[in-house]
């Protein structure tokens, strides 16, 4: 979710592609990316680094210093500038591991999977000049944010991915936690002393009638990607296998969930095989399918335009990018992939996202996406190498 002015254009510079699609099936935009971050290396000599979630800071006054926060998993937090150069990192704790990022205000908020917190960071008003871009300042004993005590912290059912909602008043905002391998929503408050303290907890579906989303043996259908809508303060919850929910947002918890979109796989019954750690369909497609998102559904975020307010989805199965119109109800759009071009590579089993439409600088006079790529390339062999690309709005 991205804090800044409401104003900008929701569009890409984009071609209509020219590959095959199924029957029925609308042609998807081809998108460019204009920049991109370094490598990430999952591996001990690179700081097990595997990048997932970014957020994007606009700076109030100097749009072009406005930087990006990025999850790299073990290895912590990266911030950069918005021609994808690195201007800190950040080591976990021990034991941690950042899953995702969301910014309110001056702080970055982060979900340590590894440990079951949420961390928070304060950042430098002066943005991509200051010298310390990020200065942790979570309370010195930050609460678990669903274990019970730290014997099952070690079970790693813990905080996953996050959304921040601003307090409409201009009181200390609220952070939606999904919890590692459950269905479980928790809504917390932030406090003056950089801590956080529960509020509510619903729970999703884990089945839905006779069908029962395929998973390693003792995983639930988990949520991850998640934005709050600020203007209506209504949650999208992408719940990985199953689609994305929405969810209406009060000072005192959860509205009732609606499933507003469902993804390919919906009803299909699959069966795991251990042998691949993949599920294997074993009947046909349900026609209670969705048309638009192939498992996983994953990254959401709303850029607000001119024209309205659109969510950008993570298709992570087939490596693209839904678009739907909130205005008015819950509208698919289009759909998009970002392709090779002679800045970087493209873009394949995106995560995170991150959008805003506000204008920072001549490099994105229009605004910016930032998405998370799953095999970033030229691949190095033997290594899994993963980063961020910075796409234009226009």
């Amino acid at each position: 979710m991205i804090r800044g002015p409401i104003i900008g254009v929701v569009a890409l510079g984009m071609v209509m592609a020219t590959g095959s699609f199924a029957a029925g099936t609308p042609a998807l935009e081809q998108v460019r990316a204009v920049a991109e971050t370094a490598s990430n290396f999952d591996d001990d000599a690179g700081g097990n680094a595997d990048a997932d979630d970014p957020a994007i800071w606009v700076h109030p006054t100097r749009p072009a210093d406005s930087v990006v926060v990025g999850t790299l998993k073990n290895g912590g937090l990266t911030v950069f500038d918005l021609r994808g150069r690195e201007l800190q990192h950040i080591a976990t704790p021990p034991d941690g591991r950042f899953n995702n990022v969301d910014i309110a205000g001056n702080l970055a908020v982060v979900t340590d999977r590894g440990l079951d917190r949420l961390r928070i960071y304060a950042i430098d008003p002066r943005g991509a000049r200051a010298t310390t871009v990020v200065t942790d300042v979570t309370t010195a004993a930050p609460p678990l944010v669903f274990s019970a005590d730290e014997a099952e912290v070690e079970d790693q059912r813990t905080a996953y991915g996050l959304a921040v909602w601003p307090d409409p008043a201009g009181g200390a905002p609220w952070v939606v936690v999904s919890r590692r391998h459950e269905t479980r929503l928790g809504l917390f408050r932030l406090t003056p002393q950089n801590s956080y303290r529960p509020v509510a907890f619903v729970d999703l579906p884990s089945s839905f009638g006779s069908w029962t989303p395929c998973a390693e043996p003792g995983e639930g259908p988990q949520v991850e990607g998640m934005v709050v809508d600020r203007t209506t303060g209504v949650l999208y919850a992408a719940q990985e296998d199953v689609g994305v929910w929405r969810i209406p947002l009060s000072r005192k918890g959860f509205g009732q969930p609606a499933l507003v979109d469902r993804v390919r796989g919906f009803g299909q019954p699959a069966v795991y095989d251990e042998s691949t750690e993949e599920c294997v369909p074993t009947g046909p497609p349900s026609p209670e399918a969705g048309k638009h998102l192939t498992a996983d559904a994953e990254g959401l975020t709303i850029a607000y335009g001119k024209h309205g307010r659109t969510l950008y989805a993570s298709s992570q199965g087939d490596s693209a990018f839904a678009r739907y119109r909130l205005d008015g109800g819950f509208r698919y759009v289009s759909g998009f992939e970002v392709i090779d071009s002679p800045a970087t590579d493209g873009v394949q089993h995106s995560d995170g996202a991150a959008v805003t439409t506000t204008p920072l600088g001549p490099a994105f006079p229009h605004g910016l996406l930032v998405v998370h790529d799953g095999e970033n390339t030229p691949e190095t062999p033997d290594r899994t190498d993963t980063n961020f690309k910075l796409v234009r709005l226009g």
